[in-house]
């Protein structure tokens, strides 16, 4: 007897290369031929046009409510829809750009600790 494998929504990340996740975007965006679509520009504009989507589920909403429509499951995987939206669209733009996404977060990160560094950094909290 075969048991049917479910789909495990966690823990996922701590698997998955981003290689592996550019490779996947690519071939989806290959077989259907849309790489004549896929310049820098459109990809540019693409991401700020699903961000933006992203934006909408937020806009003009505490913090306090979004704690509330988080604990709503449908509404928390149309954010989450929204999300790999901009991140498949980051994936293929850095896929036509030939960037290296690791090296290119880990080389910002160093230039921001270098700008913010921890001791001048930390936040605060006022009583």
């Amino acid at each position: 007897m075969r048991l049917a494998l479910e789909w495990v929504p966690f823990g996922m990340d701590d698997d998955t290369t981003v290689g592996m996740l550019k490779k996947q975007v690519s071939e989806f965006r290959d077989s259907r031929d849309w790489l004549k679509y896929d310049t820098p520009r459109s990809l540019a504009i693409s991401i700020s046009v699903e961000a933006a989507e992203l934006l909408e589920h937020f806009q003009w909403k505490t913090d306090e409510q979004m704690r509330e429509v988080l604990m709503d499951r449908k509404r928390e995987n149309e954010i989450s829809d929204e999300l790999a939206d901009v991140m498949i669209y980051c994936l293929g733009f850095s896929d036509v750009l030939n960037v290296d996404i690791s090296e290119a977060i880990e080389r910002k990160l160093r230039k921001n600790g270098e700008k913010y560094p921890v001791a001048r950094s930390r936040l605060v909290a006022e009583s």
